[in-house]
Parts: C-alpha cells; sequence; structure tokens
C-alpha cells in the first residue's frame, strides 16, 4: 500500500506510554494545513501493517516509553529496537515533542535523537506561565516570530548543549524549566526538531505553539 499523494508532508504522529488529550491532540494536527498527519501507537507505527512506515517524510514522536528493549530483545522489542534504529540513516526527518524527550532515559540511541547526553528528569511542574523567547530569529522555525506567552508543563533537567551540535532557537527563563525548550541538530541523514512544549490542550490550542509545530515539521521535511 502507498499513502495518497498529496503535496501535504505525510506524518507518522507516534503515541504511547502517556496518557494525553485525545480531541485536543487531534484537533492540533487537523489545524495544520500544511500537513496530513497520521496519529498511531507505537506499537502500529513498529508493526507496519500497511508497509508505508518509509513513505512518511516526517516521524513526529509523541511517547514515553521508558522500558529499553534488552540487548537479546526478541519479538516486539526485537521489532522496536531494529525500527528505531533505523532513524537517521534516511532524510526522513524527525520530531521529538514535549514528553518524547523523556522516553527510554539511558539508552544512548534515544539520547543521541535528545542531543542530551543525560535526559534524566529531576522535577515537573504543571500550568506554568512562560513567556517563550526567540534565540535565533533567522531560522526557517522561528524566523518572523515574535515572543509569545503560554501555559504549559515545565521540566527540570539537563539543557541541551550547543557545543554538541544542538542549535538553540527557543528559550524561557522561569526558575522551575530547563531554559532552552526549542533546538534542533542533525543524526545521520536525517534532520532532528526537539520541542519540550505540549503538554495538554492548554499548549496544542496556542497560536505560538501551533506555528512552531507547523514550521518545525516542515524544517524536518526540508521544506522551508
Amino acid at each position: 500500500m502507498s499513502l495518497p499523494k498529496t503535496d501535504k508532508i505525510t506524518a507518522a504522529v507516534i503515541t504511547g506510554g502517556h496518557a494525553f488529550d485525545v480531541p485536543g491532540f487531534h484537533n492540533l494536527f487537523r489545524s495544520l494545513p500544511e500537513v496530513d498527519a497520521y496519529i498511531q501507537p507505537m506499537e502500529d507505527f513498529v508493526a507496519d501493517t500497511a508497509k508505508v512506515r518509509e513513505q512518511y517524510d516526517v516521524l513526529v514522536f509523541y511517547n514515553m516509553h521508558r522500558q529499553i528493549p534488552p540487548d537479546d530483545a526478541k519479538g516486539y522489542e526485537a521489532r522496536l529496537k531494529n525500527v528505531l534504529a533505523q532513524l537517521g540513516k534516511t532524510q526522513q526527518g524527525v520530531f521529538l515533542l514535549h514528553h518524547a524527550i523523556l522516553a527510554y532515559i539511558g539508552w544512548p540511541l534515544w539520547s543521541n535523537l535528545v542531543g542530551i547526553e543525560d535526559c534524566t528528569l529531576t522535577s515537573y511542574h504543571h500550568d506554568q506561565d512562560l513567556r517563550v523567547h526567540i534565540a535565533d530569529p533567522d531560522h526557517p522555525i522561528t524566523r518572523g516570530l515574535a515572543p509569545w506567552e503560554i501555559v504549559d508543563e515545565t521540566y527540570v533537567m539537563n539543557d541541551p548543549d550547543p557545543v554538541n551540535g544542538n542549535h538553540i532557537l527557543l528559550t524561557v527563563d522561569h526558575p522551575q524549566s530547563m531554559t532552552n525548550v526549542g533546538w534542533t541538530h542533525t543524526v545521520g541523514s536525517a534532520r532532528v526538531f526537539c520541542l519540550e512544549l505540549g503538554h495538554d490542550n492548554e499548549a496544542y490550542a496556542n497560536p505560538g505553539f501551533r506555528a512552531v509545530v507547523s514550521r518545525g515539521i516542515q524544517w524536518c521535511a526540508g521544506r522551508i
């Protein structure tokens, strides 16, 4: 089977391991005119019954699975390990959204995608008032955007280090948050965008957040 021919960016939006506002999340992706999103749990993405996994332009991860596949993984865990090991081997873009940066903590494969060697979470805080600042106004994802305010969940954890190839796009100045909340880098041949924002419908419906998600997907796909 093939995905429908379209000028839109095809995106697999991969979930699991963390609850979320289903109607609000679906509405977020329905609101992006540039994106044809296929929201699916990790199990279906790995199984790839329709044999379309390699056809997506971008893979958006919104999962928070914690169990790392063991070295002697069998069955589903072996397939999962093999599928995720392919990330970066093509130009298929990768977007890690919100709690996806906390998935598989301690697994070098995933830490490499996040761009943070140690993603251990110290604490998290719901419903925080944040002002998001533009660290690089010339990047395609942030070009022309003004700082904006959002109510969202924050993480206290290590920040991505520019020395390790991370390009910082968005920051917040909040005592209960990491500073850098939006950054890009490359893994192999793939563009990778990480965005810490996006806990619930309070964030999903925020115009600034929606603009960054849309542009992030477009950038990961090489469209901007």
